[in-house]
Formats: C-alpha cells, structure tokens, sequence
C-alpha cells in the first residue's frame, strides 16, 4: 500500500492525511502559541519523532551454529544482557537467540538469571 504523494521540488513530497477538527484544532493551538511556525511545521515535527521512535530490526539469515557462536561470544563479552538486546545488537531473530541461549545453559556455558 502506498501513500498518496506528490513531489514538491527536490526537496521533498507531499503526503495527504485527512485529520479530525479536533486534532485540527489543537495543532492551530500550538502554533497560535508560537511553538510552530505553521501546521506543516508540527506534523514534520510529528513524523519525525515518531520515525526515531521506531527501529525497524533487520535480522540476518546465519547458519544456526555461527549464531551459536555469536550469542555465546556477545554474552562472554557483555557479561549480563537480555536475550532481547542480544537480539537487537547481532541481528538474530529474538526466539533463535533464546533457543541458544537455552542450550547454552544446559551445556553448562552460560548462566541465565
């Protein structure tokens, strides 16, 4: 699905969103109060902080005694960690680094809280 965008120089494009009067209102609100300079100032605003507020995670596909490795070297290295950084930080999928760091600890590798 994609949004219906139009171009505006080489700087940028112009995204449509249909909004209610209310939130209208209140972004009207915000800029009379001079916190933006128009209602296009708040939304770029709007989006761009919602953008740095998600983090769209990349897994790789490895081979499952590489991630082995990985996950086994990344908690010797930080020592205590969640299953769910480990994740993030190697690029794993979150229920393969738990499913090693399972194995790990029966094989007397590794020490779960």
């Amino acid at each position: 699905m994609s949004a219906d965008v139009g171009i505006v120089s080489g700087i940028g494009k112009v995204v449509g969103a249909k909004l209610t009067r209310n939130e209208i209102a209140q972004i009207n609100k915000l800029v009379e109060a001079g916190f933006y300079l128009n209602p296009s100032d708040f939304i770029r605003e709007a989006v761009r902080e919602k953008l740095a507020a998600i983090k769209v995670i990349e897994y790789r596909d490895v081979d499952y005694q590489i991630a082995k490795k990985e996950v086994a070297g990344y908690f010797q290295m930080k020592g205590e960690a969640y299953a769910s950084d480990a994740s993030t930080d190697l690029q794993l999928d979150y229920e393969l680094v738990c499913k090693i760091m399972d194995e790990l600890e029966n094989e007397g590798k590794m020490e779960t809280a």
